[in-house]
C-alpha cells in the first residue's frame, strides 16, 4: 500500500463535541485538515476516511504526518522521525 503524504510534521490539537462522529483523513490530500474532504478519490484511491465518534467533549491531537503506526487517528509522536 502507497504512504500517505505528509499534511504536516504535527499534530492537530481539535475540540472535540461528545457524541459528534468525526471523520479523520488518512491520505493527507485534505483541503480541510485533520479531516476528509474527499479529495482521496482523485489523489489517493487507496484511502479512506476514518470514521471516530467523540465520547466526552475535550480536546483531541490528531496525527498530522499521516504516519503513526498502524494507521492510528490520533498522534503518537511519529512526526518525531521525519
Amino acid at each position: 500500500m502507497t504512504k500517505a503524504k505528509i499534511a504536516q510534521k504535527a499534530p492537530y490539537k481539535v475540540s472535540v463535541e461528545a457524541g459528534k462522529k468525526y471523520f479523520w483523513c488518512s491520505c493527507g490530500y485534505s483541503k480541510k485538515q485533520p479531516f476528509c474532504d474527499g479529495n482521496h478519490k482523485e489523489h489517493a484511491p487507496d484511502f479512506r476516511a476514518i470514521a471516530w465518534q467523540a465520547s466526552e467533549s475535550k480536546e483531541i491531537y490528531f496525527c498530522g504526518c499521516k504516519q503513526a503506526k498502524d494507521g492510528a487517528i490520533f498522534c503518537d509522536g511519529s512526526h518525531n522521525k521525519l
